[in-house]
C-alpha cells in the first residue's frame, strides 16, 4: 500500500512538471510569416533571373539596387535569394526559391527562411548561423546570399 501511494505521488509530480513546461516557440515564427518573408509562396518562381535586376544593372558597383543570387542546388531542391541594397546597406532579402518537393520541405522552409532572413539583415552579410534541422536549406540560402552580395559589390 505504501509503495502504491509513493508511486502515485511520484507519477503525479512528473505529470505536473511536464505540464508546466513551456511549448516550443517555432510556431510563433511561422505565424509571423506564414509562407515566406516576402509574403509570397516559398515555391520557385518561373520569372527568377540569375542576373542583377532593376537599377543594379546600370550601377552594379554602386551597391544600390536589387541583386539576384545564384540558384544553389541542395539535396532537397534549389535555394535562391535576391537582395535589395541601398548605398551598400542590405535592406531586404527576397526568397525566390526554396525546396518544396513535399510537405516536410515546406514546413522546414516556413520556419528556417524567416530566421535566416532576420539574421542576414542583422549581420548585413552572409556570415550567419545555420538553422538547426534545416542544414541543407541554410547552406543553400547562405551561398545564394553570398552570391548576391558579391554581385552588389558589398
Amino acid at each position: 500500500m505504501r509503495r502504491a501511494v509513493i508511486a502515485s505521488a511520484g507519477f503525479s509530480a512528473l505529470v505536473v512538471a511536464l505540464l508546466s513546461l513551456k511549448p516550443h516557440q517555432l510556431p510563433a515564427l511561422a505565424a509571423a510569416s506564414p509562407r515566406s518573408p516576402a509574403g509570397s509562396s516559398p515555391h520557385a518562381t518561373a520569372s527568377a533571373s540569375p542576373q542583377a535586376t532593376g537599377s543594379a544593372q546600370a550601377g552594379a558597383g554602386s551597391g544600390t539596387g536589387t541583386f539576384t543570387g545564384d540558384a544553389i542546388d541542395t539535396q532537397y531542391g534549389p535555394v535562391q535569394v535576391a537582395v535589395t541594397m541601398a548605398k551598400g546597406k542590405l535592406t531586404a532579402v527576397k526568397v525566390l526559391q526554396v525546396p518544396d518537393r513535399g510537405g516536410r520541405d515546406q514546413q522546414i522552409a516556413s520556419y528556417s527562411v524567416p530566421r535566416l532572413t532576420q539574421e542576414a539583415l542583422g549581420a548585413q552579410s552572409a556570415h550567419i548561423d545555420s538553422v538547426s534541422g534545416a542544414s541543407y536549406t541554410s547552406q543553400g540560402y547562405i551561398q545564394s546570399l553570398q552570391s548576391a552580395l558579391d554581385k552588389a559589390g558589398a
